[in-house]
């Protein structure tokens, strides 16, 4: 299955792989967005891993570079939304879990 799609990828057009793209990125990009909404709701970012979502984040901002030097539209806009939306959880986690805080102080 997957080698049909890569063989079938073949053969698109400059403006489908670019469509591909921003149909991954939508995706992916909206896979955060429940989970910044349950953290807003809830005011408890309890669950979250900080060191994980930091990491995230530093990955996102280095695939938004990526994408601005090479040019590649679906990659700068979902990862300029993705950013934002991995450094508001990071934020909220800071916020809302002190201990969190103390852990990053220390």
């Amino acid at each position: 299955m997957i080698l049909a799609i890569l063989f079938l990828g073949l053969h698109l057009s400059n403006a489908r792989i670019d469509n591909l793209g921003y149909a991954a990125a939508l995706l992916t990009t909206a896979a955060y967005v429940p989970q910044l909404v349950h953290v807003i709701r809830l005011h408890s970012a309890r669950d979250i891993s900080l060191p994980t979502f930091m990491m995230f984040a530093l990955g996102v901002c280095f695939w938004l570079l990526y994408g601005l030097y090479t040019g590649s539209k679906p990659i700068i806009a979902s990862n300029s939304v993705t950013l934002v939306l991995a450094i508001s959880i990071v934020v909220l986690k800071l916020r809302y879990d002190r201990k969190a805080l103390q852990e990053l102080e220390s």
